[in-house]
Formats: C-alpha cells, structure tokens, sequence
C-alpha cells in the first residue's frame, strides 16, 4: 500500500497563503544587519522570477543551473524554477572552471543563476559561451546578462504550478570523492516522500529555527533545510561567512542543527582552546554544577537552545558522541545517500545506541547482501543517472533496492552499523583485507587529531596519515610523541593482527576543501591523499619509529 505524502511546491503554496507575513528566511547583507523575508516576500519574488522564466520560452522541464553560497535567494531561485516548470540543477560554490564548465555541458543548462561567491572571477570562464547568467542580490561584481531585478519587474504568476510527482525536480551532482561527479536524478515524488515523512520524525514546527551553512547544494542541506523549512514552517538563518560563523550560529540559536562530523568536532576543539580540556570534564563530573557547566558551554557555542542535533555524511568518533552527552546534547546520527534523498536511517530521540546509526526511516525496506553489503528501497531512491544508463544499472538492482557500497550489520532490534565502504577496502601484501573507516574512526577520538586516513594497499601492514587538530599543532613534539604512541597501542590492541598500523604519519600539510584534498562536505579523498603521499608509503613503512613526522 502506498504511502502519502504531499509535495514540496504544494506544501509551499499552503504556508504562503496561511501565514504570508510570518519570517521564513533570515539573510545576513553584512556589517551585522540582516534582512528578514517573509513567506509572502519569497513567494513573490518566486512567482515574480517565475513569470519571467516562463517569458523565455523554454521547453518545458529545461534545466536552469544555480551557483551560489547558501543564501535566501537560492531557496527563492529554487523555487521559482520549479513553479516555471523546470529542473534545477545546484553547483558547489568553490569548483574549479573546469569542473563548471563539465557540469554545465553534462546537465544541458540553458542558464545559470549567479548567486553570492568568494572567487566568482576564477569560476566564470567555465560558463559556456551562450548560456545566459543571471545575477542573485549579493552576487559578486561581473558582467551578467540578467540581474535579478530584470526578474522582479515582472507581475507575479497568479496561478499554483503542481507538477506531478514523477517530474524530475532536480539533477544533485555528487561531490565526488573519486573520479568526476555523478549527476543524481530526482522528482518531486522522492524529494516529497522524503520531506513528508522525514519531518514527522522530530515534531519541528513554525516554532523552531535552522541554520543554513553547509552547502545547500548537497543533498543534506536541501532536505533539512531547504525541504525541512517548507515542510515544517522553521525559521531558516543563514551564516555570512566563516569569519562571522559564531556570531551567526548565537543570533539564530538553532533549536535544529545537522552538521558533518567536522564540524562537532570544531566545535570541541574551540571550547578546548578556551579551557582544558581535563579541567572541563573534571568540572563536568561534578554534581549539580556539572550540569550548569554544559550548559554554559553549549550556550558559549549558541547551542543552547538545540533541541535536535543531527551528524551524518560519515562516522562520529564515538568518545565525541560521549562528550557531548556530557555537556547535556545528544548528537543523533543520520544515514543517506544523495542517491535517497539521503533518506535512509535515523536515531531516533531517547533510543541513542553508541556505535550504531538508528533505525530505518519511515518507507525504508533494508537487506544485506552475502558480501555484508547495505541496500535500501523507499519511494526517496534516485529515477538514475543523468545520461548515464550504465552506472545507474550497476547501483539500482532489478527489484529497486540501492547498492549503497557500504558494508553494514543490524542488531537485533533493526538498528545499523556500518562497518567500511566496499571500495575503501584494501589489500595488504599478505593478502589481508583491511576496511579503514572504522581503524580511523577509532584514532580520531584522540583529542589531538582532527582527520585521519588508513593506507595500506600492497604493503605489508597499514599505516595512519593524520592532521594535527588547531589544539595539537602548537604542543610540543616530544608531548604528542609520547601521546601518540599510547593512543596507537591502545587502538591496535583492539583490532586483528593483519589490521594493526604499523606506524602513524603526522603529515604537515592542512586538508582543505581549497585543495582538494576534501571534498565540499569535508570528506577526505582518498584518491588525492594517496596520490600526494603515495611516493612516500613505502619509505615510511621501512621505518622504525612508531610515530613519524613528516618535516
């Protein structure tokens, strides 16, 4: 039996006309003031931008492009695509011109919204010549063919465009980890099915406040922001930039937060940075103070009103899970894929098992395969791959379950815990197979480590490449030596003996997004580190020392 749900321009229309003066979107426009819009404001501007699309004439579901940072204008630009009847097609605001200009040819795009950018000079010449570009409010200085106010000169569409939920909504290029980016197909029905049911989870309501800062882009910001905001009423904030992060994080005090686990670990690291962090956790203990302490911490951070925190993308070291615990916030973890709305598995609130991600989401059907591998069905699963039969076949099975490439296990009462990516498992020149994800989940709860990556592909045992956190980089070398080396016997004595790392690598250099060494949801790629460091495994396995560090 099908289950219901209603679709996101549906659900947009009934908030607009039930509470067209209530705040929906809060935008910074810099020297601490902000502008706020409300949900009569976004929808003229949608209907407005809309009335003009359609005045171009374009074959129905054209697909029209969008680059920008997180601001209110890319929700609005969404939207009034969809009520022109197209397919919005995000970009990640930090691509090379290279990558734009592959995303733009491969997608079709017949325009592109210009929105709000830091190096828009870099990234225009990958623009192809002939697709127009308009600019969004807050968008950089450049020759556009169109700006926004062309758009808003228009009288706004009077009617309510509902396309039908098997239209395709939008294509959501992958980050790529590996290899060049997937173009992710997605209608209205899967972003629905998704947003419907995803939302009843948590009782969120018009109450409660979101903060938009991880590229909305990804498919984990577009649902619980973009998705969550429309479905559920919130109050959406934006962040200005890194720079003014917490103060955007303290005027928004989020009651719902997701975020990558970077990002609790930032986080951590800057409440470290103003106290011990033995000193924290001897206060933490203590009777009816310990309580105010946490508090106090969280409200330092603007968490302080965080009713639901929520960690996905890739592992949460579980000592950080603990230490939030500590300070009175449960950080729940999530599991998906752009591939499913990344809609799949949830913890639920009050039912947090360490170690394990939750349970399926309302609509989601699990199996695992004889290789341990996750799969998943639910009306959020892809149409496919964009121009892409081939690989969309190798991930959709015949009976439309997800191959999701993650290896996998569930307890007795459905929970998951992920146990590696298929493809991240190497062998070592013993013939031993070794999944690093779990290896460098567990070295990542070392206080002094922000990011960590396992090798070992061909040698003789693995070794750990890791980045000094903003804490550790100033401690003295012979310290952390010493620190290291117990942290590396303490976690090696828990694993098998072929998965044992044989030495861990304190690399000098920063794994940034700006250098391509993670990916724009601050996952490493273990292509770039492998070929960066690659040169060197060999020599350092023939090494020694325990702990080395590269000078």
């Amino acid at each position: 039996m099908p289950v219901a749900f209603r679709l996101p321009l549906q659900v947009f229309y009934e908030r607009e006309a039930r509470h067209p003066r209530q705040p929906f979107l809060v935008q910074p426009i810099g020297g601490g003031a902000v502008q706020t819009l409300t949900w009569g404001d976004v929808g003229h501007q949608a209907r407005c931008a809309a009335h003009w699309l359609r005045a171009r004439e374009l074959p129905q579901g054209s697909h029209i492009a969008l680059i920008s940072k997180n601001c209110a204008h890319w929700i609005i630009a969404d939207l009034a695509i969809w009520m022109a009847g197209h397919v919005s097609v995000p970009l990640y605001p930090n691509l090379t011109a290279d990558s734009v200009t592959h995303v733009l040819q491969h997608s079709e795009a017949v325009l592109v919204f210009i929105g709000k950018l830091d190096d828009w000079p870099t990234m225009a010449p990958g623009v192809p010549a002939g697709v127009p570009t308009i600019s969004l409010p807050l968008c950089p200085a450049g020759d556009f063919d169109y700006r926004w106010a062309d758009l808003q000169g228009c009288s706004p569409i009077q009617d309510d465009p509902l396309p039908p939920a098997s239209a395709l909504a939008t294509i959501i290029y992958t980050s790529g980890t590996t290899g060049l980016p997937k173009g992710v197909m997605h209608s209205f029905g899967a972003l629905g099915f998704a947003a419907t049911h995803g939302t009843e989870l948590f009782g969120l309501g018009e109450g409660d406040r979101l903060l938009s800062y991880l590229p909305l882009c990804h498919v984990a910001e577009r649902m619980f922001v973009e998705m969550a905001s429309i479905y559920t009423g919130q109050t959406v904030y934006f962040a200005e930039s890194l720079d003014t992060f917490l103060t955007d994080l303290r005027r928004a005090r989020p009651t719902a937060l997701f975020g990558v686990p970077r990002i609790w670990t930032k986080f951590q690291m800057g409440v470290y940075a103003r106290i011990p962090g033995k000193r924290l956790d001897r206060l933490l203990r203590l009777p009816f103070i310990g309580k105010r302490v946490g508090h106090k911490v969280l409200a330092g951070l603007g968490l302080d009103a965080l009713r639901i925190a929520l960690s996905g993308a890739a592992p949460v070291p579980e000592a950080l899970l603990r230490w939030y615990q500590r300070l009175g916030l449960d950080v729940l973890e999530v599991y998906g894929m752009t591939e499913n709305c990344g809609y799949s598995h949830v913890c639920r609130p009050g039912q947090q098992k360490i170690g394990w991600i939750g349970l399926p989401c309302p609509g989601v059907e699990v199996r695992i395969d004889q290789a341990g591998e996750v799969q998943v069905r639910s009306g959020a699963t892809m149409l496919g791959y964009f121009k892409d039969a081939q690989r969309t076949a190798e991930v959709l099975t015949e009976d439309g379950f997800l191959r999701t490439g993650d290896k996998g296990e569930q307890d007795a009462d459905g929970r998951l815990r992920l146990t590696g990516r298929l493809k991240e498992i190497f062998k070592t020149s013993k013939g031993k197979y070794v999944a690093p994800a779990p290896i460098e989940n567990r070295l990542a709860e070392h206080a002094r480590i922000e990011q960590v990556c396992v090798v070992g592909d061909g040698l003789t045992a693995p070794m750990g490449l890791c980045v000094l956190s903003t804490v550790g980089q100033p401690e003295a070398r012979h310290a952390l030596q010493d620190s290291l080396e117990r942290w590396l016997e303490q976690v090696n004595a828990a694993l098998d003996k072929h998965e044992r790392l044989r030495q861990l690598v304190v690399v000098k250099d920063t794994w940034a997004v700006e250098n391509g060494f993670l990916t724009p949801t601050l996952k490493i790629k273990r292509n770039v580190i492998e070929s960066t460091y690659g040169p060197q495994f060999q020599v350092w396995s023939e090494r020694t020392e325990v702990i080395l560090w590269q000078d």
